[in-house]
């Protein structure tokens, strides 16, 4: 089996963070629409962030996770659960598993903080995407920034 090309890491310094807030804004404020001042909040400061990142340096991919009162205060759920949000793939690297690999080191990191489940909000076009990585769904289905979403949690 051959390397996949790039590299998942957690986001360590400005140049790493400023490159997951690239993809983000490509991705969420670009093609989505969202709006900036909805797309990046007070939770990035304090958040975990990952990259995947191409061996030339071009990011492909970016996802974050909230512990402790940011994730309770996204979730509603206690202390011990995560919450993975932000996960946004370049247009070029879908389809190349770039998300997949964003979503175990999420997990990863949510492990090694001693979390007991991951909890997302996910778009609702991505349902069968988390499914396939062992979330369920729960509750009804909202609008978040006017996307419809679906609550999902996984047991780590």
């Amino acid at each position: 089996m051959s390397e996949p090309g790039y590299a998942v890491r957690v986001a360590e310094d400005p140049a790493d963070r400023e490159a997951c807030f690239a993809v983000r804004k490509e991705v969420f404020v670009g093609e989505q629409g969202v709006p900036e001042d909805l797309e990046y909040d007070a939770h990035d400061a304090g958040a975990v962030h990952v990259l995947a990142i191409r061996a030339d340096g071009l990011p492909l991919g970016t996802g974050r996770l909230l512990v402790g009162e940011a994730a309770v205060a996204q979730t509603g759920a206690d202390p011990s659960v995560g919450s993975l949000g932000r996960l946004a793939v370049a247009a070029h690297a879908r389809g190349t598993g770039v998300g997949a690999a964003l979503v175990r080191a999420i997990e990863d990191a949510a492990r090694a903080r001693g979390l007991a489940a991951v909890d997302l909000h996910a778009q609702t076009h991505a349902l069968g995407f988390y499914e396939r990585l062992g979330y369920a769904a729960y509750g009804p289905e909202y609008l978040e920034a006017g996307i419809p979403h679906q609550g999902m949690r996984r047991s780590l």
